[in-house]
């Protein structure tokens, strides 16, 4: 008789018990090795990893040799859930001896990283690790198990640990036994390509195309003193020692941060033979640019640009699916990935998000808009995780934006004694300093206005004009109410779809490339913040915060056409224009920063930390952080991936597009990247409000019955009515 670790299903045949364990010790022995191989921290720790992933690995699915088990694996399509759950007696193997370690990877390889506090409840702690309801039973039948798997496959030498494994060490481990797992059941049942692997490094030759990309543009592009600081700064990044391994850039927009870090970036790699080069960042219109502008540049001749730079967040689509394969797990050269990716993979208790972890020692990683990447509360905790993987993992980092936060500067965000110094050498760093106070200034702000008034003093000022609002009904509201006044007005929001937003990004590029072209007015939200090359001749921000207002300054001026231009501060008073509660601490800090002048007084990346740490003597941002980081001391590891989710918003996708509408309504196949495309984004609470409808069989997935306007207004088109039901309403109606 064949012992079997999975069934036959949809005609793919039924997968022998020692093929199975044994393709998994492989994959995750190869899996911890690759990481190791970086390792700095203790020998202990080192060795406590590679037994527990040794001993895991071979004891996963002991308890799938049980009778019962065996008896529904014989059964062909059986879709149901194993009469006896199979993780308990590795566990219960693997404990009795003391190898605790790979008893805890063998008992979360499926249902994903514990409470401890839920575990030693279990019959004060007898029970912890244990399915109490088929422990005895398992007890009783180890050694029985245990003869029949060495009749398949060799049983690993099993020692007591001397180390207990906690933290990212945990997670790490535990991801190098849940991909092998993982890619192997797949592989069997045709869902993944076999034994995936990314395309060779050739780091040296990625840098030397990458120069002579850089040196190309540098040769067609004009002689501006904008551009002969780019030069400047590619080659200060070019040429910077590799040593430490953080590193912070805040260098302004339009100098070239995306290829100087990256050659920074390309020559670590190189000296120190690292596996993969990581861009993160926060906004989804800042990966799609990244991503054309490093395929342009460092993909080899010959090679499949989506292998080489591979591009995982949530919007991407892939023409081949061993591309698909390389990013979503993170096996490609270069990764382009989003912060929330990235982030919550660190924080990752799920098996599904663990799953590509351990890719990331001996890794270099790019934190692009770095300011913007995780809400302020969780830098404490991130941060131990990044000087982890720096210290004991040989990590690379830095840190760059605009208007960049040094955060670790803070003592409750990072208590090392160790500082991060710039990429750039001080004399750059003030030129292109000097050169950002001559692009944009910040004028004293005005007194609140209402819709009318704040219409009348944009169109003062000289165009083309940005207008950038707090909330979608506000924008909508102001750009309504300019073309109702016959002026060139477009919209950008989130209440357009993703395909929408990109007609319009298009269309706005076009338009500033008119230079002769300058009576028209763009009013968004902050989606138009960072992350977009465009450049108005005066910029309008609605008061947020001083990063806020710092970051919509990128879109001014960009290149330093002008002189200077304006970025407006501005403040709102009327029913329509509805007021966003979360920026009421950080107005406060950007009224002090301008009552002091520190605008003309401080570089960007100063005044930005100096405004932030303001923030944190006013909020509870700090005692937030402390429940993280006690959190994961005491390993509530659930709790820490629910506290530390990047995006945590109650909202819900709506499907807007009519076509897309139907397929769903009819069973026919949709693919995400479709759904996501023609969708949006609501509060569920609005959803209520509005009594949007699910999809009878996608629950959670609902469908837009309003108007919808794809080149202006979006949903809003359909809910403006209703705002403007309430114009004599004090407190008018907030959608």
């Amino acid at each position: 008789m064949v012992l079997l670790a999975h069934s036959a299903q949809n005609g793919v045949g039924e997968q022998a018990y020692r093929d199975h364990v044994s393709a998994v010790h492989q994959s995750a022995i190869r899996n911890a090795w690759c990481a190791l191989a970086f390792f700095a921290g203790p020998v202990e720790q080192k060795n406590a990893i590679s037994r527990a992933v040794d001993s895991g690995a071979l004891l996963h699915d002991l308890g799938k040799l049980d009778e019962e088990n065996q008896r529904v694996l014989a059964k062909t399509d059986y879709g149901g859930k194993l009469p006896i759950n199979h993780v308990d007696a590795g566990t219960a193997m693997l404990w009795g001896k003391g190898a605790v370690n790979g008893a805890i990877l063998v008992y979360c390889h499926h249902r994903g990283l514990f409470s401890y506090d839920e575990e030693v409840k279990k019959q004060d702690g007898k029970l912890a690790f244990r399915d109490p309801s088929i422990a005895e039973m398992i007890d009783g039948k180890i050694e029985e198990y245990v003869a029949n798997h060495r009749n398949e496959i060799l049983l690993p030498d099993i020692d007591k640990d001397g180390t207990a494994l906690k933290g990212l060490s945990l997670r790490i481990a535990l991801s190098c036994l849940v991909d092998a797992d993982h890619s192997d059941t797949a592989s069997h049942y045709g869902g993944e390509l076999p034994e995936v692997e990314g395309i060779s490094p050739r780091w040296n030759e990625r840098l030397g195309a990458l120069n002579r990309y850089v040196a190309q543009l540098s040769e067609t592009a004009d002689k501006s003193e904008r551009n002969r600081l780019r030069d400047e700064v590619y080659q200060a990044c070019l040429n910077a020692s590799v040593a430490p391994d953080i590193k912070y850039c805040d260098a302004p927009v339009g100098t070239g941060k995306t290829t100087a870090v990256m050659a920074h970036l390309l020559r670590a790699a190189s000296q120190k033979n690292l596996r993969h080069i990581f861009i993160v960042l926060p906004y989804t219109n800042i990966i799609e640019q990244s991503v054309k502008v490093y395929r342009e540049a460092v993909v080899l001749e010959g090679e499949n640009a989506e292998d080489a730079v591979a591009a995982h967040y949530h919007q991407a689509d892939f023409s081949d699916f061993r591309s698909r394969q390389l990013a979503v797990l993170w096996k490609a050269p270069i990764i382009v990935t989003s912060a929330v990716q990235f982030f919550e993979t660190l924080a990752g208790a799920r098996t599904a998000r663990l799953r590509k972890l351990h890719e990331v020692p001996g890794s270099a990683v790019f934190l692009d808009e770095a300011h913007a990447a995780i809400p302020l509360h969780q830098w404490p905790q991130q941060w131990d995780w990044i000087r982890e993987l720096v210290d004991h993992w040989g990590c690379q980092f830095v840190f760059a934006s605009g208007s960049l936060i040094k955060f670790w500067e803070h003592s409750s965000i990072a208590k090392s004694e160790s500082s991060v110094p710039s990429l750039l050498p001080e004399d750059v760093r003030k030129k292109v300093v000097s050169f950002e106070r001559q692009r944009v200034v910040y004028p004293a702000r005005t007194p609140p206005m209402n819709r009318d008034q704040l219409v009348e003093f944009v169109l003062t000022k000289p165009g083309p004009r940005l207008v950038i609002l707090n909330t979608v009904q506000s924008a909508a509201i102001i750009a309504h109410e300019m073309k109702n006044r016959g002026y060139n007005v477009l919209h950008l929001s989130t209440a357009l779809t993703p395909r929408d937003r990109g007609r319009v990004v298009e269309l706005v590029s076009r338009m500033l490339q008119h230079k002769s072209l300058a009576e028209w007015t763009l009013v968004a939200t902050s989606c138009v913040e960072a992350g977009v090359d465009f450049s108005f001749r005066t910029v309008f921000r609605e008061s947020c915060s001083v990063a806020s207002l710092i970051q919509s300054g990128g879109r001014a001026n960009r290149h330093g056409e002008s002189r200077f231009a304006e970025v407006i501060d501005f403040r709102t008073r009327d029913p329509f224009l509805n007021k966003h509660p979360a920026f009421d601490v950080s107005r406060t800090v950007l009224d002090q920063i301008f009552d002091e002048s520190l605008f003309e007084s401080l570089s960007p990346i100063d005044i930005t930390t100096e405004a932030i740490f303001r923030e944190l003597a006013r909020t509870d941002v700090l005692n937030r952080a402390q429940v993280i980081k006690k959190k994961e001391d005491s390993q509530e590891y659930r709790e820490v991936e629910k506290l530390c989710r990047v995006i945590d918003a109650d909202t819900r996708t709506v499907v807007i597009n009519p076509t897309v509408i139907n397929k769903l309504e009819n069973r026919e196949k949709v693919t995400p990247v479709e759904i996501l495309q023609n969708s949006v984004q609501l509060w569920s609470n609005k959803i209520q409000k509005l009594g949007l409808q699910e999809f009878r069989h996608i629950p959670e997935l609902f469908y837009w019955s309003y108007p919808y306007d794809p080149l202006f207004l979006g949903y809003m088109e359909g809910l403006l009515p209703m705002v403007y039901e309430y114009e004599d309403d004090e407190y008018g109606l907030v959608i």
